[in-house]
């Protein structure tokens, strides 16, 4: 192994305290809406998608675990399944357990309902240490902020994608944060 892969394989994948306290006043989590559900549903309904098994993951605040299981039981009345749900608190030593509980089953998708700081963190390790792929995520509008993929670091959230709390749709792109609105929406 060489020197660079030794030293990027050996460097923890935490964010550090310096930067986590520049970043503390990233809003905590929302309750959800009928938009922001129902938008996060058409896009992992979409043709293409093919998407029928998940695993949800989310924050322990009320508004994430509140959108997590409003996500599950609409996903499970349609005909879907949901293979797990793992939560997470909003500080951990390592992260390490529940980046391996989210991922021990191989879904078409996961769906997240989380606080930024947490996510960022849990991110990485999924990034780091798992076959977590960005791409095949969905995120609730809590995650809409391009503070988020910034904090996250280079290309951890690229392809993750999600809902607004009205209805319009978003993707991450390297650390861009794209949002699309519907012709119907009007913020």
């Amino acid at each position: 192994m060489s020197i660079l892969k030794e030293r990027e394989s050996s460097r923890s994948p935490l964010i550090g305290a310096a930067e986590l306290a520049a970043h503390a006043d990233l809003p905590a989590p929302a309750a959800h809406t009928e938009a922001e559900l129902a938008a996060l549903i058409r896009l992992l309904t979409l043709p293409k998608a093919r998407i029928e098994t998940v695993t949800v993951g989310h924050s322990r605040d009320a508004a994430s675990r509140a959108a997590a299981e409003a996500f599950a039981t609409a996903w499970t009345a349609r005909g879907g399944t949901v293979l797990a749900t793992v939560s997470w608190p909003e500080t951990a030593a390592s992260w390490l357990r529940p980046a391996h509980r989210l991922t021990a089953e191989i879904p078409d998708a996961w769906v997240l309902a989380a606080a930024p700081l947490g996510f960022a963190q849990l991110a990485r390790r999924l990034r780091h240490s798992t076959d977590w792929d960005p791409a095949r995520s969905y995120a609730f509008a809590s995650l809409h902020d391009s503070r988020v993929p910034a904090l996250a670091g280079d290309d951890v959230l690229h392809g993750l994608r999600g809902a607004t709390a009205y209805g319009a749709t978003w993707d991450v792109r390297h650390r861009w944060v794209t949002t699309r609105l519907p012709a119907e929406v009007t913020p």
